[in-house]
C-alpha cells in the first residue's frame, strides 16, 4: 500500500528544496548541545510555521535511530479506534517511508486490539507531518504508524505494555514518537496555565495522573491517548526522566492571544 500525503501544500511545503530548508532551519542544534538517546517523545503535529520549531527543537537534540512507532491521535471519526498499517510506504515530498512490516506484525500480535484500517489514517496529519523532520535528518528509516480514537485508560494501558514488551525484545533501538497539541483554542493565559498541569504529569511520568488531569481540568490536548501509553510504555523500558525542551503557542506566531493552541516538546529518557 502507498499513502499519498493528505497535507503537503498546506501543513508543509509540497516543494522538496523549500521543505528541506525549512526543515533544517527548524533542526539547528543549539550551541554547546549533544545528541542523545530516548526511549520516546513528544512532538506536536499543526502546520509547521506554528509548530515546526518546537518538534525541530526535539528531534535536532536527538541521537535518531532507524526505527520508530509512530502514535497520534485519530482526528476524524472514520475507521477504527486502534488503526495501524502494517506494509507498504507514506510518500511525502522528500520520498518514501517505509513501513516497518516486522515490528508491526510483532506489535499485532502483542496488543490483538490493535487493527489493520487505512481509513483511520486516510486524511490524518499527525504522524504525516512527522515524516520530513525523519526524512531529512536520517534518510533511510522505517515506523509502524499508530492512529487513536480511543481514550479509555486501559485500552491505552495495553498498548503501552505491548509496545514496551516489543521494543525490549529488539536490541536495535526503536524510539516512540507520541504526537499532540496541547490545549486548544481558549486564550493564550488559559492554555499556558492548563498547558503546565499537564506538562508536569508528562514530566513526572504519570501516565494515570495525566489521564485524570487532562479530563477534570477540560484540557483539550488532542493526543493525550498517545501520550499516556507512550509514557507507560517508556516507564517499563526503564525511562527515569523527561525533559521540556521547548513550548509555545499559535500565539508567539499570529499574535493573536485570545484563540491560541499550545505545543509541547517532550524528551523522555
Amino acid at each position: 500500500m502507498l499513502r499519498p500525503p493528505a497535507v503537503s501544500g498546506r501543513f508543509y511545503p509540497s516543494q522538496p528544496e523549500e521543505l528541506s530548508r525549512l526543515v533544517n532551519a527548524y533542526c539547528a542544534l543549539p550551541e554547546g548541545a549533544v545528541r542523545r538517546r530516548a526511549f520516546a517523545v513528544l512532538v506536536p503535529h499543526a502546520g509547521y510555521r506554528y509548530s515546526g520549531h518546537v518538534a525541530g527543537s526535539v528531534y535536532s537534540r536527538l541521537d535518531l535511530p532507524h526505527r520508530f512507532i509512530l502514535i497520534g491521535p485519530r482526528h476524524y471519526p472514520r475507521g477504527a479506534a486502534q488503526a495501524m498499517l502494517s506494509d507498504g510506504a507514506w510518500q511525502t515530498p522528500l520520498g518514501l517511508a517505509k513501513i516497518d512490516s516486522e515490528l508491526a506484525s510483532e506489535l499485532k500480535q502483542a496488543c490483538p486490539a490493535l487493527v489493520e484500517d487505512a481509513v483511520a489514517h486516510g486524511t490524518e496529519h499527525a504522524l504525516e507531518v512527522q515524516l520530513p523532520f525523519l526524512q531529512h535528518l536520517i534518510g533511510d528509516f522505517s515506523f509502524v504508524p499508530i492512529a487513536l480514537g480511543t481514550v479509555n485508560y486501559a485500552a491505552l494501558e495495553s498498548l503501552g505494555r505491548a509496545v514496551a514488551e516489543v521494543m525490549a525484545r529488539h536490541e536495535e533501538p526503536v524510539l516512540i514518537i507520541a504526537s499532540s497539541d496541547m490545549n486548544h483554542y481558549e486564550s493564550d493565559e488559559i492554555t499556558r496555565r492548563k498547558d503546565a498541569k499537564a506538562i508536569e504529569r508528562l514530566l513526572a511520568l504519570d501516565a494515570r495522573g495525566l489521564h485524570e488531569t487532562v479530563r477534570r481540568e477540560g484540557i483539550s490536548m488532542c493526543g493525550y491517548g498517545p501520550a499516556v501509553s507512550t509514557l507507560i510504555a517508556a516507564r517499563l523500558l526503564g525511562a527515569q526522566r523527561a525533559e521540556l525542551v521547548r513550548y509555545a503557542t499559535s500565539g508567539d506566531i499570529s499574535g493573536d492571544r485570545d484563540e491560541v493552541v499550545g505545543y509541547a516538546g517532550i524528551i523522555i529518557e
